[in-house]
Parts: C-alpha cells; structure tokens; sequence
C-alpha cells in the first residue's frame, strides 16, 4: 500500500489543492491531507471547520482521509505509516523552497517528496487570495472546488 501525505494549511482548501490531490490518487493508494498547525499562523477559519470542509469534499472517496498534525511533517507521516510526502508547484520560488525542504526530510527521515506542477490554469489560484477576496466579500467560486460548503463556515 502507497499512502502519501499532503500538507498543508489548507486556508481554505483551492482547486489548485482538489488537482493536486485526484492527480496524486494516479501515483498512490492513499492521501492523506495532513493540516498542520501552527499557533503563531493566523488563520481564516479555525482547525476544526478546515477539517469539516476537506472531509465533506472527500466524503465519498475512501482513498482520502483528513486529519491534523502539530508535529513535524516527517514524524506526522510515519505516524500514519505514509512513504511519501505530495507537493505542488506554482512557481520557480516554490520550487526552490520545496526542494530544501525534500532534501531535509530525506536525509533526516529516508521520507521521498514528489511534486506535481500546478496546472496552468490553476497557477494564480492560492489560499491567501481567496481569504482576501472572502475579507472583501467577493465571489469565490471560480478558486474553490464546488463541493466545497465554504459559505457555512464563514462567520
């Protein structure tokens, strides 16, 4: 069994996140979207109702599960016994950030990093903007997945 995890904030969950995710379930088994937490991150919404949204999107797919973490990422992912770490790709920048984190994790861990390239037309979409359009009261549908019951947690 190939279980990978996928780390994150998730603030909120993107389409970029959903790609990244169904194109991962094509290389293993299982995902686990892993929320990291990190008490000094200000975040839009709270732990808990990133964990509802997530699981409810995943609902009906067994292969991927939801659940948090406030270790470090290489000890979350023996944990729930995953060989792999998933991560994406926008930019050059995120590739020079995620390939030292890769080589840390492998030599402190022996854990491989795989990262997809983001889909062109998912390139612009992030977190950090969608909560500054969700601050402004704008339209989000494009940035999001369907599936996703956001509106009920924005308070």
């Amino acid at each position: 069994m190939k279980r990978a995890i996928f780390p994150g904030t998730f603030d909120p969950f993107t389409l970029g996140h959903l790609s990244l995710v169904e194109r991962g379930l094509a290389l293993v088994d299982e995902i686990v979207i892993a929320l990291g937490v990190n008490p000094n991150k200000k975040t839009f919404f709270s732990l808990e109702d990133r964990i509802s949204m997530i699981s409810e999107l995943f609902k009906d797919n067994p292969r991927v599960t939801v659940k948090a973490y406030a270790n470090l990422t290489v000890d979350f992912a023996k944990e729930v016994n995953a060989s792999f770490i998933l991560r994406g790709i926008r930019s050059v920048n995120d590739f020079e950030y995620e390939k030292n984190i890769a080589d840390v994790n492998r030599e402190i861990a022996k854990i491989e990093t795989f990262v997809l390239f983001t889909e062109p037309r998912h390139t612009h979409i992030s977190s950090s903007i969608v909560r500054e359009l969700l601050e402004y009261k704008k339209e989000i549908d494009g940035f999001v997945p369907a599936g996703l019951l956001i509106k009920k947690y924005i308070k």
